[in-house]
């Protein structure tokens, strides 16, 4: 083979060679999008998995153990004020009754109560009577249960309207007689509007307050 067709031999042969690593170069690009195809999609898997299970994590807890509410109004002072932040337990009545001066949160049904798109109108107040117990009170504001004065210190004033437990209240079957704080600003269960409430339809009891900070309790001490 003469000196010239040896350079020409060498030069195709390179060619060849270059033209090799081009094809193998264009499979391996070609395999690595792929690669990168196949992790991005179990990427979106993944994620769209943990944004479900999230969302159901959240579900259950507002639905069934417990939710933030905000206290509006003054009818709960001075145990509670307007804008207090609370944790609503909704998980203990489930298991347990509802017990005498348990704070609790329950939706108002009666005149002027809104079930709007923005939500129902909540009441929050204190458990004072029991199913089954005859609850009166007195003009003087004192307040009994089954003819027993009741031993209690969370009203803010003396009671100046009774209401209707102005004659004594038999309560029925899961019937609670409920009451704010501020006895003289609340409506609660002493008038036709509100009236004794079922068990049934507490929302759940006020566990502590979150919000002011400098505020922070628990609320379930007797």
């Amino acid at each position: 083979m003469s000196r010239k067709e040896d350079i020409l031999y060498n030069k195709n042969s390179n060619n060849d060679n270059d033209l090799d690593k081009n094809l193998t170069s264009e499979n391996e690009t070609k395999d690595n999008n792929t690669k990168k195809e196949k992790i991005t999609k179990t990427d979106v898997i993944k994620f769209l998995l943990y944004i479900l299970a999230i969302f159901l994590i959240t579900f259950c807890i507002l639905h069934f153990l417990g939710q933030r509410t905000r206290v509006s109004g003054s009818s709960m002072e001075a145990t509670l004020s307007d804008g207090d932040n609370l944790i609503v337990d909704k998980l203990t009545y489930r298991i347990w009754d509802p017990e005498r001066f348990d704070i609790v949160v329950f939706p108002y049904e009666g005149p002027g109560s809104s079930d709007s798109f923005f939500g129902k109108t909540y009441y929050i107040k204190r458990i004072i009577g029991l199913p089954g117990e005859t609850v009166y009170i007195d003009y003087d504001g004192n307040i009994f249960i089954n003819g027993v004065k009741l031993d209690e210190n969370y009203g803010l004033a003396r009671i100046s309207n009774p209401g209707i437990a102005a004659e004594p209240l038999v309560l029925g079957e899961d019937e609670y007689f409920v009451m704010g704080d501020n006895r003289n600003n609340s409506s609660d269960s002493r008038f036709s509007n509100v009236g004794p409430i079922k068990g049934s339809h507490f929302t759940g009891r006020a566990l502590c307050r979150i919000y002011p900070f400098d505020k922070i309790c628990g609320l379930t001490d007797k």
